[in-house]
C-alpha cells in the first residue's frame, strides 16, 4: 500500500536504512523489507511428529491437568501417590510416572501429571485395556472423581532436541510454560528452538520439551526446573547475555497465539523432586 510505504519511509530510523530510488526519495523493495521481518524456513516434506519427534524411541508421553476440590487437595494427592506407585512399578503395564505437581502459581488446587507410554500407541491401548479391567484401578477412579472440578488431558511427543526428561533430586521448582501457536507454525517453531536450547542449558534447568498430538493442538509445554524463584529470575536474565538468544525470540513470539506460566511444587510421590 503506497500510504503505508509513505508513511515507514517517513520514520527516521527507517528513513536511513531504505534503500533509495532513482529519485532519491526512500524506496520499498518487497525483497529487502520482507527479509528485516521474514525469516525464512524450508517447506515442509512431511507431517511435524515425524519431523520434531525423537525417531529413535517411540514413546508417548500423556499430560493431565486435574482441577481439585480445594478441601480434597490433600486426600487427592494421597490416593493419587498411593495408586501411581503401584502402576510405576508393575511391569505388567508399559507406562511409567515422568512427575507430578500441584500448581503453586496459576490455576489453583490443580494437579498436573505426566505420564510416558513406552511403545507409543500400542502401549497405550495396552494400559487403557488392561486398567479397564482392574478392579482396583476402576474403584480408584470412582474415588477420585468425587473429588474434582474438572479434568482434561493431551497425547504428547517429545522434541528431539530436549533432554529426555529423567528423575531428579530436589528440592526443585518446576516452570511449564506452555504455547499456543499459530497452525502451520510448529516446524519453524521447532527449528528456532533447536537452535536456542543450547542457551537454556548451562544450570541444567531444561527438563523436557514436548508438543501436543492429540488434545489441544499446535500446543508446545517446555518443563524447567530451578532450586527457587529467585533462581529462576537469575537464569532467564543471564539467557539474555548470550549470542542468538534474542533473536530465537524475536522470530518465535510472532508464532504463538497464547502463553501460559505454571510455577509447580512437585508432589512427595514425584520422580521430578
Amino acid at each position: 500500500r503506497p500510504d503505508k510505504v509513505w508513511y515507514m519511509a517517513n520514520i527516521p530510523w527507517l528513513r536511513a536504512v531504505l534503500p533509495t530510488t532513482k529519485r532519491g526519495v526512500p524506496g520499498y523493495n518487497k525483497g529487502w523489507f520482507q527479509s528485516m521481518f521474514v525469516h525464512e524456513v524450508e517447506a515442509r516434506k512431511d507431517a511435524h511428529s515425524n519431523l520434531l519427534s525423537k525417531s529413535e524411541t517411540s514413546d508417548l508421553y500423556k499430560i493431565q491437568f486435574h482441577n481439585v476440590k480445594p478441601e480434597c487437595l490433600e486426600a487427592y494427592n494421597n490416593l493419587e501417590a498411593e495408586v501411581q506407585s503401584k502402576l510405576h512399578l508393575d511391569q505388567d503395564y508399559p507406562c511409567d510416572v515422568v512427575g507430578s505437581w500441584n500448581t503453586w502459581y496459576g490455576d489453583q488446587d490443580q494437579a498436573v501429571h505426566i505420564w510416558r507410554y513406552t511403545g507409543g500407541y500400542p502401549a497405550l491401548t495396552e494400559c487403557l485395556t488392561k486398567l479397564n479391567n482392574n478392579k482396583e484401578y476402576l474403584h480408584f477412579r470412582k474415588e477420585r472423581s468425587k473429588m474434582l472440578v474438572s479434568r482434561r488431558n493431551q497425547l504428547l511427543l517429545e522434541f528431539s532436541f530436549w533432554n529426555e526428561p529423567t528423575p531428579r533430586n530436589g528440592p526443585n521448582i518446576y516452570e511449564m510454560r506452555s504455547y499456543k501457536l499459530k497452525p502451520g507454525t510448529m516446524i519453524e517453531w521447532g527449528n528456532h528452538w533447536a537452535r536456542a536450547i543450547k542457551h537454556r542449558q548451562e544450570k541444567d534447568e531444561a527438563v523436557g520439551g514436548f508438543f501436543s498430538q492429540i488434545g489441544d493442538l499446535y500446543e508446545v509445554h517446555h518443563l524447567w526446573a530451578y532450586k527457587d524463584l529467585q533462581s529462576r529470575e537469575e537464569t532467564r536474565n543471564s539467557a539474555w547475555q548470550k549470542e542468538g538468544w534474542a533473536s530465537s525470540v524475536y522470530y518465535t513470539v510472532p508464532l504463538i497465539r497464547s502463553m501460559e506460566s505454571r510455577i509447580m511444587i512437585p508432589t512427595k510421590s514425584s520422580p521430578l523432586q
